[in-house]
């Protein structure tokens, strides 16, 4: 091309297409607002008095603001430091400022704290439900918030430490400062449970505490040993399993000691991990670092797993949140994305997998809720409701992180060749999904815990017997479901090889009475016509015919008013 002075131009070729036919990226809504299961079910579970908080938590979490932090706590790693400039010894990792924002964000909000300072009842499922929100922007942050939330019922076992620190626990506020927990306002509490050679077996555990006075509950003792996955190094405290003169006994470790001095607890090194990015992992040593005893001696097993059930509890809240996030992604994308004429959320296929997303949402949902008010009229006496955490926490923890994997993977796929670069979220919630399902026990500690629950208390089983007899004769396929289940429940032969398959078929009845008591009956029958009445092994997107598909994607529309 050329112009009257003969210069050449090339002005025409700096455009070369119009940019059309992309969806917008799902940012500036309210989690809160466009979520009408979470809705339906904090008012369904007693949580009714939190949806001012919880409309405030949505706005602030779906802001494009809020979901950049996520992203850039993930694309800069924590980092390691052994030492300062000095050569002194200082084990310090150092976040992207993201990651602390996102800590403020939910320590503020009483994400740690809330059931504890206000126990009313719906407070653990208002608190799910606020966790449930901030789990979808970032889930490795995630982890300090819940194991300081978990720490609470152990603190409280032996009152001269529980008294100490738990003001500052519960306090709502953050401070990142890698200074002793006597000059903070607000702490974390971690946890070293495993060793190299015991995984899961903790009482394999070599690790060694050695009385410096009496011993005992709340006395000090110098522990020297390892622990293979200590999550959240920076925390101010961590609960470490130890064996003492009694045996496996439970100590809390601070990072200082309280003369200010620090207290031998030195990182080797960080774990680089496939997901979970922004959350740092460490291996650690104690080289003779002072602890003082929680709990009995030789007890360390039961006072621990005061804070497992509850950081169980919020791997079922965490692996929720992913599938509605997938979701919510899928189909924002879907409406804005168009293919052979016609969006593809108007693509019978298309929607036959959207519709089904949602219902694996429903269910996990319906569940995770049902165990935070299971939790709150536990823990204000209620015998049948302690009973069905005793089956509901392993049973939930094991079916929904085992789900979530699969259900993220075929999200990411509705978003085509953009799902797999890390510009979009789904590469991080693919790598993250996994994750749930591995912690805090994984898919074959999780069933044996529910058989030797049944075994140690054969009540928690009648427990939940009475919570589907709300919904016998309610449809006939859950009636033959549970009929089935009971027959292989009676079946002593071989049943710790059993175990997966009995778990499989107690969280997806349970779900599915849930979903029925609910109320929603094209929720409830779509899922139980999917997950009871065919083929147990099948893909999303196999939703038989006459499923209302129209008003399960309208469900998980994020944009809904």
């Amino acid at each position: 091309m050329t112009t009257d002075n003969n210069t050449f131009s090339v002005d025409h070729l700096a455009h070369t297409h119009e940019v059309f036919n992309q969806s917008q990226p799902l940012e500036g809504v309210n989690s809160y607002r466009g979520d009408t299961a979470l809705r339906e079910g904090v008012s369904r579970h007693g949580a009714a008095w939190a949806e001012e908080a919880l409309l405030a938590h949505g706005e602030r979490c779906g802001s494009a603001e809020v979901i950049e932090w996520g992203f850039l706590a993930n694309e800069h790693k924590p980092q390691f430091f052994g030492h300062d400039r000095q050569g002194y010894r200082v084990d310090q990792v150092r976040y992207h400022d993201a990651y602390h924002r996102l800590m403020t964000l939910g320590l503020e909000a009483g994400l740690h704290s809330q059931p504890w300072t206000d126990p009313r009842p719906g407070a653990h499922v208002a608190r799910a439900a606020q966790y449930y929100l901030q789990a979808q922007v970032e889930s490795g942050h995630g982890c300090p918030l819940t194991m300081t939330f978990a720490s609470v019922p152990t603190l409280r076992l032996t009152p001269s430490v529980g008294e100490a620190w738990l003001p500052k626990v519960l306090a709502r506020g953050y401070d990142p400062r890698n200074v002793p927990h006597t000059e903070k306002t607000a702490l974390t509490i971690g946890m070293g449970m495993t060793e190299k050679q015991g995984g899961s077996d903790v009482r394999a555990n070599t690790t060694v505490a050695r009385a410096l006075g009496a011993g005992g509950p709340g006395g000090d003792y110098e522990l020297v040993g390892h622990k293979w996955f200590t999550s959240a190094p920076m925390c101010d405290a961590f609960l470490v399993l130890a064996q003492s003169d009694g045996g496996l006994s439970c100590f809390l470790v601070p990072r200082w000691r309280p003369d200010g001095s620090k207290n031998p607890i030195q990182v080797q090194r960080l774990k680089n991990k496939m997901g979970n990015i922004a959350n740092a992992s460490s291996e650690i040593e104690l080289r003779g670092a002072l602890g003082w005893m929680i709990g009995e001696e030789g007890r360390g097993v039961p006072a621990i797993i005061e804070m497992v059930a509850m950081t169980r509890f919020d791997c079922m809240i965490g692996s929720s949140a992913a599938q509605r996030q997938a979701v919510a992604q899928a189909v924002n994308h879907t409406l804005g994305r168009s293919a052979f004429g016609k969006r593809l959320v108007d693509q019978p296929l298309m929607r036959n997998v959207l519709a089904d997303l949602q219902l694996e949402v429903e269910g996990a949902l319906a569940f995770t809720l049902r165990m935070g008010e299971a939790l709150d009229r536990s823990l204000a006496g209620d015998a049948h409701e302690g009973l069905l955490l005793r089956l509901g926490l392993p049973t939930g923890k094991y079916w929904i992180c085992k789900r979530t994997p699969f259900h993220v993977y075929e999200a990411m796929e509705c978003f085509g060749g953009n799902g797999v670069t890390e510009d979009f979220i789904f590469a991080r919630l693919y790598r993250d999904a996994p994750i749930n399902a591995i912690w805090e026990g994984s898919g074959n500690v999780q069933a044996l815990d529910l058989l030797r629950a049944v075994a140690r208390s054969p009540e928690a089983l009648d427990a939940w017997r009475r919570e589907l007899a709300k919904t016998a004769g309610d449809h006939p396929v859950l009636d033959a479901a549970v009929a089935e289940l009971e027959v292989a429940l009676g079946n002593s032969d071989e049943l710790e090889y059993r175990a997966r398959a009995l778990v499989d078929r107690l969280a997806l009845v349970a779900q599915s009475s849930l979903l029925l008591q609910g109320g929603n009956g094209v929720v409830a029958d779509a899922f139980i016509r999917s997950r009871l009445g065919g083929s147990g092994d099948r893909s999303f997107g196999t939703l038989p015919r006459g499923v209302d598909v129209a008003a399960l994607i309208d469900r998980a529309n994020p944009h809904t008013p």
